[in-house]
């Protein structure tokens, strides 16, 4: 990693995701309805959104049940994120959840999902849709606003990430090990143990951010989820690996001993991280068995920052081993001269 070009674009990509990340608004999205459970008959209820403009023009509501839609009498605009919607519930809804949306020329069409439990199911009902159509004004990056995660939604360019650069400067680490059993070199070993000093800074980051994010989306700093045991036994594991290198006092038999045993931790990393959760359900998103973003979870706005937060945080943490190792071996140059 020769050259400072890499370093500088490190620093690019690491100001572009704080500050596009953080400065971005969220998309107008409505958060709450005053009732959750309908009955057929007149309703009304107050709804709130955010970052929503309802006094802007005209406010169109309508209920929606498993693609069945029925329309609001004229909203009541309370604020530019209150409204009052009143609505006839028919006697018929399909699902015992039904959504509200809300149509602005400032906002566009936005929705809060399953909003109410709905009694009086049946068959079916016979209406005639609601929704607006034509063009409306909103316009420049936003990110979503998804259910729970609201604004913590950024936390995504600084939790996800951090795991990512831990993953990277432990293929390092592994790579040093396998140079160590083919050469038996020290400064191989000196370097796998700067890339898993490096990568556990990553993953106490990676541990903290996600608590910190867990307590404000689940209600608690730890939940007994696949990934988060298996982020916690992974590093565990290489905590041990420092202390099986402070046993053996031989250096030539605790690079080897070490190498060995980093070789079977990196495979038990991805047991860990990459493969135990799929065969179980998560918390974390795509649940049911699959670990990995969906479209709910991850949509364009979001590609457009998470990407770079990825490069970047692996650039960070490349250039954090690269000056680990260095310092490493400098302390071991003064070893050697004191020795001497």
């Amino acid at each position: 990693m020769k050259g400072g070009w890499w370093k500088i674009g490190t620093v690019l990509l690491l100001l572009y995701v704080v500050i596009v990340g953080l400065r971005t608004p969220l998309a107008p999205a409505l958060v709450h309805a005053s009732v959750d459970r309908i009955a057929p008959g007149p309703v009304s209820f107050d709804i709130k959104g955010y970052n929503t403009h309802f006094t802007e023009g005209s406010v169109t509501a309508w209920l929606e049940n498993d693609g069945q839609q029925v329309c609001s009498a004229p909203v009541e605009v309370l604020a530019d994120d209150r409204a009052r919607v009143t609505v006839t519930v028919p006697q018929g809804f399909r699902k015992p959840l039904t959504s509200v949306w809300v149509f602005t020329a400032k906002d566009g069409p936005i929705a809060l999902h399953d909003a109410f439990f709905t009694e009086g199911l049946g068959d079916g009902i016979t209406g005639t849709p609601c929704r607006p159509g034509g063009k409306y004004l909103r316009s420049g990056l936003a990110f979503p606003d998804r259910a729970i995660l609201n604004e913590t939604i950024r936390n995504l360019f600084f939790h996800v990430p951090m795991w990512f650069a831990m993953m990277a400067l432990m293929t390092i680490a592994v790579w040093q090990s396998v140079r160590v059993l083919r050469s038996g070199s020290l400064e191989a070993d000196r370097s796998a143990l700067s890339a898993v000093h490096t990568s556990l800074l990553f993953a106490a980051l990676g541990l903290t951010t996600g608590s910190l994010w867990a307590r404000v989306t689940w209600g608690g700093w730890w939940t007994s989820d696949p990934k988060l045991n298996g982020s916690a036994v992974t590093v565990l594991i290489y905590a041990a690996y420092l202390v099986l290198r402070g046993s053996i006092p031989d250096a030539h038999k605790r690079a080897r001993l070490a190498a060995v045993y980093n070789v079977f931790a990196y495979a038990l990393m991805l047991v860990f991280l990459m493969v135990l959760p799929r065969l179980t359900d998560s918390l974390h998103p795509g649940n049911g068995g699959n670990p990995a973003f969906s479209t709910y979870d991850l949509d364009s706005s979001l590609r457009a920052v998470f990407y770079p937060a990825v490069l970047g945080w692996i650039g960070l943490a490349c250039w954090a081993y690269t000056l680990t190792d260095r310092t490493e071996r400098l302390n071991a140059l003064a070893h050697e001269a004191h020795d001497r």
